[in-house]
């Protein structure tokens, strides 16, 4: 079972109509796509987050109870709000963030919850819990908790610089919980920001032989890398509508793949097969507005390898 911990948030992903700007509510949160993702892919997974208790944490519990998830673990704190992002799409299904995340409960988590771990194969934790002390706090006693149990610790870089204004002092926090695990996640960009090299030139510094480090290429598919061995994996043509949750959807999709196996005695062949899947779910995922609309199924990734 893949058990991911970390934000529920509500979408609101917005609409030009010449002066006016609408927007529209869709369930989202990284952690929460990822869990979706994998769930839908044809994996066990199961989520554990904080909403407010309001108007858009109601909908949300609501949302995540139809999800087919093996379970939802989703505390509903009557001193906090629901986290926000308001997204705007471009022409070409781009997207851009801005969060509302005062008082909010989304990095509220509680230590009690890590009773988890033990049901788990891979604990996957959500970046934007690191931008709140408490957060960090938490995150640092999942670490010691998967740890300790012996599963396989998972991590998303997701960086997003409107939540972290000090990219300095948010990389030495990244890079605590990113060292930590045995699978990590980078876009091409956040790849360069962390290791200061261009392109891919950097996977092989943040890898190691006991762990696979992942990095989306947007529509040209991804790269992994485990010791010294990398390799870069096409994806499929689409044409992209909302790229919402798109890398969350890839990765949900790898872990579905990943959970319950030795990943470092796969072979390069075995990794290829599994990131290709992966990157079908992730191109599908662009296909249709908001993270969670467009999810496929194990049977819709299939087709299309």
């Amino acid at each position: 079972m893949v058990v991911c911990y970390g934000e529920i948030l509500a979408d609101l992903i917005g609409s030009r109509q010449g002066e006016l700007i609408s927007y529209e509510r869709y369930a989202g949160g990284a952690p929460f796509n990822v869990a979706c993702a994998c769930s839908r892919a044809g994996g066990v997974s199961g989520f554990v987050g904080c909403v407010g208790d309001d108007i858009i944490g109601r909908y949300l519990t609501a949302f995540a109870a139809r999800q087919g998830l093996a379970f939802t673990d989703i505390a509903v704190l009557p001193d906090a709000n629901t986290t926000l992002a308001f997204v705007e799409l471009a022409a070409d299904g781009e997207r851009s963030f801005c969060f509302y995340r005062k008082r909010t409960a989304d990095y509220r988590l509680a230590k009690e919850t890590l009773k988890r771990v033990q049901s788990a194969d891979i604990v996957h934790i959500g970046s934007l819990m690191l931008s709140e002390r408490e957060g960090v706090a938490f995150a640092e006693q999942a670490v010691d908790a998967v740890k300790k149990a012996g599963k396989k610790l998972s991590f998303d870089i997701n960086y997003r610089d409107d939540i972290f204004p000090d990219a300095v002092a948010a990389k030495k926090i990244y890079a605590k919980i990113a060292d930590a695990s045995d699978i990590v996640k980078y876009s091409e960009d956040e790849l360069e920001m962390f290791t200061g090299m261009r392109g891919l030139d950097g996977i092989k510094k943040v890898s190691r032989p006991d762990k696979l480090v992942c990095v989306t290429l947007g529509g040209k598919g991804s790269a992994y890398c485990i010791g010294n061995r990398v390799c870069t994996v096409p994806s499929i043509a689409v044409k992209p509508v909302d790229t919402t949750g798109a890398g969350d959807a890839f990765y949900g999709a790898l872990l579905s793949r990943l959970d319950g196996k030795d990943f470092t005695a796969l072979s390069d062949a075995a990794l290829y097969e599994i990131f290709r899947f992966a990157n079908v779910a992730g191109a599908l995922a662009t296909t249709a507005r908001g993270a969670l609309n467009s999810l496929p199924t194990q049977a819709e990734i299939e087709r299309l390898l």
